[in-house]
């Protein structure tokens, strides 16, 4: 047996670190999660027990957790980590304060009633894949003070029930399409960047035993790292113990190539965890060699060599997944 030098033992030590926070070291194939709705769990169980997967993400909107002001409802979260305790599987939090469809504006009432909070949302643009007509749903205005301390207050309860319990807690994506030319509620892209960065430290702070990632995807005003908004974001990540990741793995995409994508490539190592998802706009994309839609293994390979990633949270929706029931 080989003898442990004093040279060695930070190495050393930095693997039991590593591998105690349940992030990989370089090189290391992706762990599997799949990504699904609360509701969906006991339907799929049977994925869920699979060997391969390690657990499950899954996304709660603010007002499903804060359904009055004040009042605070996480019996859904407690449920589902029960339910995945009872099963040996982890559960990540996403905490959701944009939405997708005009329908869902799934923030408290009071934040869109009281003057304060100015309405509480802003409507946004979405990509919501290849080839598919655009969509428009709502963000949450973060950069409203007021707005953001009732955010910061959601986060503080949530980690005094579950920092510890929950393997992690992800903010959504930063990429945010208002109108700004025309937008009324004060606005401008240093502002929200600002305020995410604040949010993303607070929830650091509050957290301090699970994961903390946020999804980092482009930033209003930031394309091509304009700004410096996406070297400042990989920087404070990387100096705070604060993961990264993002909603899309798209092999070599063109606009994520200009963006994140060598962000992640740069700091390959070096984040204390990076956490990415396959979800289903994910899966419209197609390889352009192939013609065809990516595989599990275009996914994997790009995810694992030049993203860096730990964890891929995949759709139940996904092919392989579908194929294996």
């Amino acid at each position: 047996m080989n003898k442990v030098t004093s040279t060695s033992r930070p190495l050393l030590k930095l693997c039991v670190l590593i591998a105690a926070l349940g992030g990989n070291t370089v090189g290391a194939a992706p762990q599997n999660y799949l990504f699904a709705d609360s509701d969906e769990l006991a339907s799929h169980a049977a994925l869920i027990r699979r060997s391969d997967i390690e657990g499950v993400q899954i996304v709660y909107s603010w007002k499903s957790l804060e359904p009055a002001k004040d009042r605070y409802d996480f019996a859904r979260i407690e449920k589902d980590l029960r339910y995945l305790e009872g099963m040996n599987r982890k559960l990540f939090i996403q905490l959701q304060d944009r939405f997708f469809e005009v329908g869902h504006k799934n923030v408290p009432l009071y934040l869109q009633q009281e003057p304060a909070y100015g309405g509480g949302l802003v409507p946004q643009a979405d990509n919501p894949g290849e080839n598919r007509p655009e969509g428009h749903g709502w963000a949450t205005q973060q950069w409203n003070p007021a707005v953001r301390a009732r955010y910061q207050k959601l986060l503080q309860a949530l980690a005094q029930e579950f920092d510890g319990r929950a393997f992690g807690i992800n903010l959504p994506e930063t990429a945010i399409d208002i109108d700004i030319e025309n937008d009324q509620t004060g606005f401008t892209c240093e502002k929200y960047f600002a305020a995410e960065l604040e949010n993303l430290l607070f929830a650091r702070k509050v957290f301090s035993k699970s994961h903390v990632v946020q999804y980092v995807n482009f930033w209003p005003c930031g394309w091509n790292n304009e700004n410096e908004f996406m070297s400042r974001t990989f920087e404070l990540a990387h100096a705070n113990r604060i993961g990264l990741g993002g909603p899309d793995i798209v092999p070599y995409k063109q606009a994520q190539m200009k963006n994140s994508y060598p962000f992640f490539n740069r700091y390959k190592g070096k984040l204390s965890l990076v956490a990415m998802a396959v979800q289903e706009p994910t899966l419209t994309y197609t390889n352009p060699e192939t013609k065809k839609p990516f595989t599990r293994e275009e996914f994997v390979a790009f995810a694992e060599n030049y993203l860096g990633v730990d964890i891929i949270f995949w759709s139940v929706t996904t092919p392989w997944l579908q194929d294996a029931r």
